[in-house]
């Protein structure tokens, strides 16, 4: 929160507000992105096959809305902004953050959670 100008210009109640409906919809985004891949690449036999791949989409899916949705809100409509203090990646325009979120918060749930080979 403190790499968008929200934090120096919002009420308190403003910044919680935020952070709230931010976290609401990142977990409605890895949702869509999770049963999207699912439906894409994934089998009746998932999470045992096809759990790399199920991986991998999910977090491209997510990161795709993840940028349209940061270019479209910063860009577009102006709904929010970036403070100065935030890293922004050239070419697409896009926060250091909520990218980095997208790549590294997915990879580290599906390590977490990957199905694995109980020892005989």
């Amino acid at each position: 929160m403190p790499l968008y100008t929200l934090w120096e210009t919002g009420s308190p109640g403003e910044i919680v507000f935020a952070a709230i409906h931010c976290t609401g919809g990142d977990i409605l985004i890895a949702m869509s992105a999770l049963l999207a891949a699912l439906f894409l690449f994934g089998s009746g036999q998932w999470p045992e096959t096809g759990y790399r791949i199920v991986g991998f989409a999910t977090t491209l899916i997510g990161l795709s809305y993840t940028v349209f949705s940061e270019w479209l809100n910063i860009e577009v409509r102006e709904a929010w902004a970036y403070r100065d203090l935030m890293p922004v990646i050239p070419v697409i325009d896009a926060g250091l953050s909520p990218v980095a979120q997208w790549i590294v918060l997915p990879v580290l749930a599906f390590w977490w959670a990957a199905p694995r080979k109980e020892a005989p």
